[in-house]
This record gives structure tokens, sequence and C-alpha cells, in this order.
């Protein structure tokens, strides 16, 4: 079935189809095994220096040297190290094997949770997913919709990155997939006009979540500045007083040039909540402390395999643990 929004196609799932359903697997075993290489990578290391080494100087350089190698960063790092060795002499502590609690509890300190992070699945909102080109940004607003879908949540998909061929297929795809309805133009549109329209679908058919999907990068900051901007302008001018939300996503296999990509962005755009996706194909999933902790906005989101519930909300006592474990 097809309707026409003035210029904008509206992709209507297919009923017969409905929604993907999501192997059914405990989410911490998903996730631990999904950060299986950044476990080996510091834990392999780590548990040799918690069984030979003396509490001293060369213990806690050890470990730091660990934590910067997995990209947990290097102030973060120093501040965990400080806070394990304040924690050592508080509690008296004489054996090295002892030390491994206190270092997951320096390293959660180092997380602490957004106050209300998900506020935008209980109001009428807007949710701009940003990133550069293969982050896995389309496939990440796919699954995050068919998981909001999943939940009740009545939710629209805006097709607003037009520039990169095959865009609006692939998530024309997800859409089908997650039984998530579509707004769509032809490839090379204003991606403006396309949100203009979305945002009016959403308001007519008193849509819970609008999720746009926009282009991964323009051919210049000042063009990205300004494509977002016309958007923001469309949503202010045509959605006032919903809720706004905007994810951008970044691949944890780039380590610290996820970093930049995010600093990037956030010169761009008001950015509430990161999306870490593929950490289960690197050892630097340290990657998360080091992102919050730089741009004080936190991770929301964390993406563990190709799965649709691989996508899943962050908890830094899981994340840790599943480290750790």
């Amino acid at each position: 079935m097809l309707e026409i929004f003035e210029n904008s196609t509206f992709f209507a799932r297919d009923d017969a189809a409905g929604s993907e359903k999501p192997e059914k697997k405990g989410f911490f075993k998903r996730l631990a095994e999904g950060l299986a290489k950044t476990r080996n990578a510091i834990m392999g290391s780590l548990d040799d220096i918690f069984e030979t080494y003396d509490i001293d100087e060369e213990f806690y350089d050890e470990i730091e040297e660990h934590l910067v190698m997995a990209d947990v960063g290097m102030e973060v790092s120093e501040r965990i190290i400080e806070s394990l060795k304040g924690k050592v002499i508080e509690k008296k502590i004489n054996r090295a094997s002892e030390c491994k609690e206190l270092l997951i509890e320096s390293m959660r300190e180092q997380m602490v949770p957004a106050p209300d992070a998900y506020r935008f699945e209980r109001e009428k909102s807007v949710v701009m997913v940003i990133g550069v080109n293969g982050v896995g940004k389309t496939t990440t607003t796919g699954k995050l919709a068919a998981q909001l879908k999943n939940a009740g949540k009545n939710v629209l998909l805006a097709a607003a990155d037009t520039f990169r061929a095959g865009a609006i297929e692939q998530l024309g795809e997800w859409s089908r997939r997650s039984g998530v309805d579509m707004i769509a133009q032809k490839e090379g549109s204003d991606p403006a006009a396309v949100v203009f329209d979305a945002v009016n679908a959403a308001k007519s058919r008193k849509t819970d979540i609008l999720i746009v999907d926009t282009a991964g990068r323009l051919h210049n900051k000042k063009n990205l500045m300004d494509e977002l901007g016309k958007i923001d302008r469309v949503i202010t001018r045509e959605y006032p007083g919903c809720f706004r939300e905007t994810l951008v996503v970044l691949d944890a296999t780039t380590g610290q040039n996820a970093l930049v990509q995010a600093k990037e962005f956030g010169e761009v755009a008001n950015i509430t909540g990161i999306i870490l996706t593929k950490l289960d194909g690197t050892a630097k999933g340290g990657i998360a402390f080091a992102i919050q902790d730089a741009l004080g906005i936190p991770v929301k989101y964390i993406g563990v395999g190709e799965k649709l519930d691989d996508l899943q909300k962050f908890d830094a006592d899981e994340y840790i643990r599943a480290i750790f474990e």
C-alpha cells in the first residue's frame, strides 16, 4: 500500500510480515560475547598483574597502561588509578589480588548515569540520528525504530539521508522488516522537505516518536551545519512543544577517531546522547569511558552485533561487569 504526502512517499509496513522477532538470549550474555575482544585485551594481562605484582607504583602504572591501550583515555585512566590508590589505602589492602573489585568500583565511578536519559520515550518526540557514513547509522536507526515499536510505541521514520546512494532503500528495508512506516522522497531531494512532510505526517497520525535518519557527511562542515540547521528550523516551526533528542552514532572500532567525530558533530548539533556501534569488533571498548568523559554526553545505546536485539540501552554496571567477567 502506498499513500502520497505532497511530494513524499509514505511507505506502509507489510502487516502480513509483522515485526522481526529478536532471538531469545540474555542481554548480559550477548553483551559479554560482544565485548570479548575488549575483555581479552584488558583482562588477559591484568589477571597476571593482579596475581604476580606487589602493590607499588609499577603495579599502578601497568594497570593504567592497559586501560589506556583499551582507549579508556589518559585523563579517565589517571582518575581511575587515583581512586584505586585511595581505596587501597582506606581499606588497608596488602595483596594485589584483592584489587580487582576495587578497580571495577573505581571504573564504575567514572560512568555516572544521566538522569532521565530516555525521556523521549515518554513524550511526543523527534529523534535526530546523526553520524558519518559507515558507522552503522541507518541500520542503527532501523533497529531503534523496531525496538521502540516492539515496546508499544507508534513510530515513524523519515529518510532524510537523501545524498548517499542506497540510503533510502536501506532504511526502507528496515521499515518493512520492523513494521514501522517511513516517509521518503527520491534520492537527491531536499532533506528538510522530507522532514517537513514527516513532521506533518507524524502530527496527523498522532505518532509517538518520529526518527529522522540524516546525511552521514556533506562535503564540508559548513554544508553539514546548514543542512542540520534547516532541518532543526523545520522541526521547531512545524512541531512546537515536541521533545527533541539528537543521537550521534559512532563506530567503536575507530577508537579515538570516534571521539574526534563526536566533537566535530558537537560543533554543529546539540547532541544529547551517544550510540556506540560495532563494539563486538574491537578491543577498544574503553572508548565508552573516554567519549562520555570528554564530551559530558551520556552513552545511551551500544551495539554488540548484527541482530535486532544487539542494540541495547547502555548500562554502566553491566558494561563493566561484561569486561571483567
